[in-house]
């Protein structure tokens, strides 16, 4: 009954541990996609203002070109 015992506290030990663990790696991933997020939202911003600047004309590499 001890030994018993003494493995079940050595899995909750283990596991406890394991959710301590993702929990972190959670937390970190969560920091990035935020980060990430607001990157791109930048990026769009700047996008947005290029096309502005060129006077509305959408620059997008899937589009031929107007002589095809």
């Amino acid at each position: 009954m001890s030994d018993t015992l003494t493995s079940l506290e050595e899995q909750i030990a283990h596991l406890t541990r394991t959710v301590e663990d993702l929990s972190d790696v959670v937390a970190r991933q969560e920091n990035e996609i935020l980060l990430l997020i607001n990157r791109v939202r930048m990026l769009m911003e700047r996008s947005a203002e290029r096309e502005l600047e060129l006077g509305g004309q959408a620059m997008l590499a899937d589009q031929k070109p107007p002589h095809w």
